[in-house]
């Protein structure tokens, strides 16, 4: 039997799930199609997200935050530039640093570090005592088979970079590949992090250590983007013999610089490809072959995404769902769901959002990558002088805080 919504939300991941929460607070009758479980068996997901300050308000406010040691603010992030190893102490550039600290701009926390099941968790059990939304198993993002008939005005599409959805509707996608695989794992270490994130640019890689376990916590969440070749090679290591190359890898190219040492591998890794991409059109009107929707809008990675150096990605995702959810709140009471000229301000609007930090994150791995002695020394004196800016350096923080 066809059944009829007013919006129908194509993708359950983290940002389906949040923006069928926020349409259905507004009244608007939701299906959501997709997996109801998550995408990897919790006690094998090693992902975790930082979350900002205006995702973290978004997600409490849905009673959607997880609780406990699987969230953990971080008060403060140091991040440290490489330098080139010529085998002469003296012919080495010197490390750039820089650190941001919650303190400095009167916050409790720059970002919350919120491991993936936990949300999923958290965000399944909301829905379930949210009346208006129905759920609907669907296809998982990338199979091409034809979609169970659901009626809806409008159809938003948050089933990530390979969606299916997408591709059907024929919507060009624009995705350059970068030369580096995204590595994740746990990690326990032999003091605790003290809420304190860690990030090093060496040669053509970016590696971090995120706080992870709570407060009190020692355990980190890595994300070490590598060249491709290196990192499969990465990937077939055991267990301690990735722990000895990454503590040696550390002692090497920051030594005394934070380094919290002793780090040993508790978990699988996980790899995927990295690219940077963006929709060339994110809304339409849909043809009666296409879907038997009006319209279609897209959100998420569906419609961009971007390096993880800044760990920005699904931030963006979830202010695009509030962004949507507000414009089709607040538009005129004579104009459909489907309307186009409100899609598109949803669009131009995100696009306009996304710009600055989709284009930092990338310029920075472009910069990161080079490697001519001269241009380190810059970059890493460019890193020092952007700590001491003051200002400047508050006004960037509270940006990638979704704080402006």
């Amino acid at each position: 039997m066809t059944q009829s919504f007013d919006i129908c939300v194509r993708g359950a991941g983290i940002v389906g799930q949040t923006l069928a929460l926020l349409l259905a607070r507004e009244k608007f009758r939701v299906a959501l199609v997709g997996s109801s479980g998550p995408a990897v068996p919790s006690q094998q997901d090693v992902r975790a997200y930082a979350l900002n300050a205006a995702s973290h308000q978004l997600l409490l406010d849905l009673r959607a935050w997880p609780e406990g040691s699987a969230v953990t603010p971080m008060a403060r992030m140091k991040v440290h530039g490489g330098q080139s190893h010529s085998g002469n102490p003296a012919t080495q550039n010197p490390l750039g640093h820089l650190t941001f600290s919650a303190s400095e701009i009167n916050q409790s926390a720059l970002a919350w570090m919120v491991k993936v099941p936990a949300l999923e968790q958290q965000l399944s059990e909301a829905i379930r005592y949210q009346p208006g939304i129905t759920r609907l198993e669907g296809e998982p993002a990338g199979a091409h088979s034809h979609h169970e008939p659901i009626h809806a005005t409008l159809t938003v599409i948050t089933e990530g970079r390979q969606s299916a959805t997408r591709a059907e509707l024929g919507v060009p996608f624009n995705s350059r590949p970068y030369p580096q695989t995204a590595l994740a794992a746990r990690l326990h270490a032999s003091r605790p992090h003290q809420q304190t994130a860690h990030q090093w640019f060496f040669e053509n890689q970016i590696l971090a250590l995120l706080p992870t376990g709570g407060p009190e916590g020692d355990t980190y969440a890595l994300v070490w983007s590598a060249p491709h070749a290196p990192a499969a090679v990465l990937q077939t290591l055991g267990a301690e013999a990735f722990s000895a190359h990454l503590n040696q890898l550390l002692e090497k190219w920051a030594p005394g610089s934070g380094n919290p040492g002793g780090l040993s591998l508790t978990s699988d890794v996980m790899g995927w490809p990295l690219y940077f991409s963006q929709a060339v059109r994110w809304c339409g009107a849909a043809l009666e072959t296409q879907s038997p929707s009006s319209a279609w809008v897209l959100a998420g990675d569906a419609a961009h995404t971007v390096h993880p150096l800044a760990g920005q990605g699904l931030n963006l995702g979830l202010a695009d769902a509030a962004a949507l959810t507000r414009r089709l709140r607040d538009r005129p009471y004579w104009r459909s769901l489907a309307d186009l000229k409100g899609l598109r301000a949803y669009e131009r609007e995100r696009k306009a959002g996304i710009w600055p930090m989709s284009w930092t994150t990338d310029g920075l791995q472009l910069l990161f990558e080079l490697s001519p002695a001269p241009l380190q020394t810059a970059r890493n004196w460019g890193l020092s002088a952007f700590d001491r800016s003051g200002p400047l350096k508050q006004w960037a923080t509270k940006i990638a805080m979704g704080l402006t």
